[in-house]
């Protein structure tokens, strides 16, 4: 078994549909993929072919904790839950609103046209990212990350703080909706090891079942604290590339280190909603 639980398409800040992102997962030898754009969880496609991956329906939600901007992975998610999509539109006006503001200070500088290009791309879920490259088409900036360096992030020209929900309304709307809630790729926000134990049990106490403790240029190290993590706390491990992109060289579908024999058997894949959905599975 090979599972990728953690994708993106242009729904989001993907660069690619649907239907690319299984046809890469099913090259690379993936039986089960999730695609967890932020704050979008749509119907699934139907399989093309009997050699497409196990498809996970999935989402993943912005929030805040303690002001710190972490991301949750719901898997196996019902799309049509009404408890989930409220908190999912939610979440995409928030979103509209930051890129509109972020607009009008650009238009100020002198850059127009910023909001009318976003809502003509196919994505639901407006990202930083998508301006980021606005920018960089524009002339703006050269790269992208020289756009959240001197544009984007806290002290930047378009600066706007998110207004994301809480953690613990996210994982409510995750298990409401039947799905399991799993903090995605914890080494790399900017916490030290005291306030990422901290996040952990926050998050398993909000009803958090799973973090992801396998992705692409993940440290031996951290990988290492969040398995001792998981066991501390009693959670699953997840793993996924986080795709974005089929140009970039640091990640592709299916593409992360797996996860050694003795955390495998804490594997998401023991889950009961797992072995419901998707059986008992080799790892």
């Amino acid at each position: 078994m090979k599972a990728d639980l953690h994708c993106h398409t242009h729904l989001s800040d993907g660069k690619h549909s649907p239907a690319f992102v299984i046809e890469r997962a099913r090259a690379n030898q993936v039986t089960h993929l999730a695609m967890t754009d932020h704050d979008v969880s749509q119907a699934l496609p139907e399989p093309a072919s009997e050699h497409d991956p196990k498809l996970i329906a999935g989402v993943e939600i912005s929030c805040l904790w303690e002001s710190f901007e972490v991301h949750m992975v719901g898997l196996f998610v019902d799309p049509t839950n009404a408890t989930l999509q409220t908190l999912l539109t939610q979440q995409q006006i928030r979103r509209h609103t930051r890129v509109a503001q972020i607009d009008a200070k650009l238009t100020a500088l002198g850059t127009t046209g910023l909001l009318s290009d976003l809502v003509a791309k196919p994505a639901i879920a407006l990202t930083r990212s998508h301006i980021a490259d606005f920018l960089v088409a524009n002339g703006v900036c050269k790269t992208r990350q020289k756009a959240f360096k001197t544009h984007l992030n806290r002290s930047g020209k378009l600066f706007v703080p998110a207004q994301w929900c809480c953690y613990t309304e996210a994982a409510s709307a995750i298990k409401t909706a039947g799905g399991i809630p799993v903090l995605a790729h914890p080494g790399r926000y900017a916490l030290n090891k005291a306030k990422l134990r901290r996040l952990l049990e926050s998050f398993t106490a909000a009803g958090g079942e799973a973090l992801e403790a396998s992705y692409p240029n993940i440290a031996a190290d951290m990988n290492q604290y969040l398995i001792q993590l998981a066991a501390d706390n009693d959670l699953y491990l997840s793993t996924g590339s986080d795709f974005h992109d089929a140009a970039a060289q640091w990640t592709d579908v299916g593409k992360f280190p797996g996860l050694e024999r003795t955390a495998a058997e804490r594997g998401i894949w023991h889950h009961p909603v797992w072995m419901k959905d998707c059986g008992a599975s080799e790892q």
